[in-house]
């Protein structure tokens, strides 16, 4: 479990997190839910190792990331960020195999060929991997960065439940249509499915509601509600969290509805 205790972060005389205490479960989708300025990417920085907490601490495994050698932190997490920049011509099959570089000379890198292929399918790139990732929309190029952090966490079905795995994704499905939007939170089901324990900050409330089995409510830097996704997005806690008025229908499938 990857577990963040107590944090806060301050910036330019501004607090951009508060006391903030979120966990990540392996085997489990967790949405990290919030308005625009809420802390959500800061948070997500703190939970990746990328940044350092003012106050608290951000625990894998009962292990501060601190203490953990970075190698070993990217073996075992990985991250996708709102934007990725790139500036060298490279294809998409050599995008993808930078996931792979913290196994390089070590057993794990045979299966690189195999890692990079799975990657690119879930997310959908394997019929331009021999593309220009410089020619790509930014939907497309967004996909390919996920299957770069995919592709990093990947193991051989063998090897798949030898340690706890985590993927941290920064808003996954922003610059992705309605087909693709659902086939990026279906790959990271299947990983969780998989025990991968997955974060994603998620600005679409209904697939949130449809994908996560945990959610937490990020505003104004501090965590307002936490806990199992059906007891947290509730009408009246999404309303408060976005000072809007909130909705909540329950389809004749069972699927809930969330109005906003």
């Amino acid at each position: 479990m990857i577990r963040a205790s107590g944090i806060s972060v301050v910036a330019g005389g501004k607090r951009l997190l508060d006391d903030v205490t979120v966990c990540v479960r392996p085997g489990r989708v967790t949405a990290l839910i919030g308005p625009n300025g809420a802390g959500k990417s800061t948070l997500i920085s703190v939970l990746a190792g990328e940044r350092k907490p003012d106050r608290g601490d951000v625990f894998l495994d009962g292990v501060s990331l601190c203490r953990i050698p970075p190698l070993a932190l990217a073996r075992r997490r990985a991250v996708l960020l709102q934007q990725s920049s790139l500036d060298f011509a490279f294809t998409v099959e050599e995008v993808i195999e930078l996931g792979r570089l913290p196994f390089s000379g070590t057993q794990a890198q045979l299966f690189d060929a195999e890692a990079i292929g799975e990657a690119a399918r879930l997310a959908g790139v394997l019929p331009f991997l021999s593309r220009s990732y410089q020619t790509l929309s930014g939907g497309e190029k967004q996909r390919v960065q996920f299957a770069r952090a995919m592709a990093q966490i990947w193991r051989p079905g063998e090897y798949a439940a030898s340690e706890t795995r985590y993927l941290i994704l920064d808003e996954p499905t922003s610059a992705l249509d309605l087909q693709h939007q659902r086939r990026v939170l279906e790959a990271a089901r299947r990983l969780a499915n998989e025990g991968v324990g997955v974060l994603a900050a998620i600005h679409d409330l209904n697939l949130a509601s449809a994908y996560a089995d945990d959610a937490a409510l990020l505003k104004g830097g501090r965590v307002i509600a936490s806990g199992a996704a059906r007891d947290v997005l509730t009408a009246s806690a999404l309303g408060a969290c976005f000072d809007v008025e909130v909705e909540i229908l329950t389809r004749p499938n069972g699927q809930r509805a969330i109005l906003v």
